[in-house]
């Protein structure tokens, strides 16, 4: 074997075990704040991708402009949650308690919405996008949908699939 065959062999071989290895190394668990008390916290602006707030309580807590991109907030209480501009795709927000809660230019790609709570929201801008939401979800959030996402450019009531 030619000494530039080998070469190239030893750059192909580390490639394939050294690099996925150090990738490793750098990952990190994300966080988690299960069952957590965390009323009226602030969490705006913060990277929170793949956090675990599931059965937490979130009541009154401030997420404006987080990215909680495939989060999971299963089971949490939402109630008079700041959700503004907040990047929730791919996150799961079923069985979620978003009772009276900002949910403006909110983004919601892809996510699982089912038997989320969603009375006396605001979804002005809010992006639904391939969501997965329940009938009645859709028909109650279609009653009080508009606006445009300032993000995505997705019209609220497109996203939903309103008719």
């Amino acid at each position: 074997m030619h000494w530039r065959q080998l070469t190239v062999l030893l750059v192909i071989l580390f490639m394939v075990v050294c690099w996925p290895l150090a990738a490793l190394a750098d990952w990190t668990h994300p966080l988690s704040f299960s069952n957590a008390e965390l009323s009226r916290r602030d969490f705006s602006g913060q990277e929170l991708q793949a956090a675990e707030f599931s059965n937490a309580n979130l009541e009154f807590v401030n997420f404006r402009n987080a990215d909680l991109r495939g989060a999971i907030l299963s089971a949490s209480v939402m109630t008079n949650a700041t959700l503004q501009s907040v990047d929730l795709t791919n996150a799961m927000v079923d069985q979620v308690n978003l009772t009276g809660a900002d949910l403006r230019d909110a983004i919601f790609r892809e996510a699982l919405l089912l038997r989320a709570i969603f009375t006396n929201t605001v979804i002005e801008g809010a992006d639904f996008t391939d969501a997965i939401l329940d009938g009645a979800q859709i028909r109650e959030l279609c009653q009080i949908a508009s606006g445009i996402n300032s993000q995505t450019g997705v019209q609220t009531r497109d996203s939903l699939g309103c008719k």
